[in-house]
């Protein structure tokens, strides 16, 4: 059987208002994707009935259903059953263009990349205009994903989304890259390996995804639980992250600006903490937080004075809070 040009991995969970558009945007792809694999991880509300009504209009998809993982879960079943030479991943709730493959596909093939790196649009449901999220930032060559990793350093801005990024399938099983469970901002740790490791890559510009950006409303419950969610995962980040530093022995420069972003990444978590609704809850996480050494692996990290200084700051308030228990 021959393989598969392009694999689509979609996870879908409880997307019903937005998973209409979604397939609608996959049923048009030219050319079209060969395999489309959706995960439905559990979804309770009409995701099944949907998936089933678009069946007819998308005979490569194939539906994978499980008990709710969460999205790197999703995504680690849709790899696990990708066959494609080329892979890309489509979120349910975002939609993509009509050529959002085409050109990747071609330059993949032709230069041989391990990544295509794309463009998309912040899509805001008609509240605002809608506007591109990497603007005014050229094509490449081919390059290493190291030095797109230093350009975008260096500019101050790298976005991890992997929904940006057409993939050559053997690269990712040649390095095992699969995501973490359970963990929010995923993409962080899967972008940066992926990135440090590709010897070849290209980014080219082109609008491939409308990343839906909805209006949410959380009660006090939901939005403690994610809050939570979010520091943990950016302690787990900011330590992965870490132990990337210290493979780049080999190049001074990336190894700082690396550390520059994770430091700056992680200090976010400090905003999060006076969101919480449950004030007892933020006070014995920004303890924990210190004496599990988050605070002390950011002052080995920090790359200038100013973070030193907010790192410190963060670092007597958590004493303050609760007599240094």
């Amino acid at each position: 059987m021959n393989q598969p040009l392009l694999s689509l991995v979609v996870p879908v969970y409880n997307v019903a208002p937005y998973l209409p558009r979604c397939l609608e945007s996959l049923a048009a792809l030219n050319p079209p994707a060969d395999e489309i694999i959706v995960v439905d991880d559990g979804s309770t509300d009409d995701c099944p009935a949907i998936l089933a009504e678009f069946a007819p209009r998308l005979p490569q998809m194939r539906v994978i259903r499980q008990e709710n993982g969460g999205l790197s879960a999703a995504r680690n079943t849709g790899l696990d059953a990708a066959r494609g030479r080329y892979l890309a991943f489509v979120d349910s709730d975002d939609f993509v263009a009509p050529d959002a493959y085409a050109e990747a596909l071609r330059l993949a093939e032709d230069e041989n990349l391990d990544m295509v790196l794309l463009n998309a649009n912040y899509h805001f449901e008609g509240r605002q205009a809608d506007y591109a999220i990497y603007a005014d930032v050229p094509a490449t060559d081919v390059i290493a994903g190291r030095e797109w990793l230093r350009r975008r350093f260096r500019a101050g801005r790298l976005l991890h989304m992997v929904w940006m990024h057409l993939y050559r399938r053997e690269f990712i099983e040649a390095h095992q890259y699969r995501f973490v469970p359970r963990l929010i901002h995923e993409d962080v740790i899967w972008t940066t390996r992926a990135l440090l490791a590709a010897q070849r890559v290209r980014y080219t510009g082109h609008t491939a995804v409308h990343y839906r950006i909805p209006l949410r409303r959380f009660t006090p419950e939901q939005g403690q639980r994610r809050l939570q969610a979010i520091v943990d995962s950016s302690v787990v980040n900011a330590q992965a992250l870490a132990a990337m530093c210290a493979r780049l022995d080999d190049d001074p420069e990336l190894r700082r600006l690396l550390a520059d972003h994770l430091v700056d990444g992680a200090l976010s978590v400090f905003h999060k903490l006076p969101k919480m609704s449950d004030r007892a809850a933020a006070a014995a996480t920004l303890r924990r937080l210190r004496r599990d050494e988050f605070m002390g692996l950011l002052w080995r990290h920090a790359a200038n004075a100013a973070q030193r200084r907010r790192v410190a700051r963060h670092w007597l308030r958590s004493w303050l809070a609760g007599s240094g228990k």
